[in-house]
């Protein structure tokens, strides 16, 4: 599975949400309880095709992190939307 990021995303990311990197998000897919499933982003305002789903997890330092994405099943690669610090 690719994960792509936009230049602005990261850049969003590093300044505005602690310095979040891509190592980060890889680290938290890999860590990620595949039974603890993901959730898909209903939200009317927030509706994409393919839909937008989302799941916490933690960096290899413990970090826990919200991860915002879209998965583009044909060529199995995930889009980060967003990502943050989880409360």
């Amino acid at each position: 599975m690719a994960i792509e990021i936009s230049d602005a995303v990261l850049h969003k990311l590093r300044v505005k949400h602690g310095g979040i990197t891509k190592d980060d998000i890889t680290e938290c897919f890999a860590n990620r309880d595949p039974s603890e499933g993901m959730l898909e982003d209903k939200r009317e305002d927030h509706k994409t095709d393919p839909p937008t789903w989302w799941f916490v997890g933690e960096t290899n330092n413990s970090r826990r992190l919200k991860i915002v994405f879209m998965y583009f099943k044909d060529d199995k690669r995930v889009q980060i939307k967003t990502c943050y610090e989880a409360n």
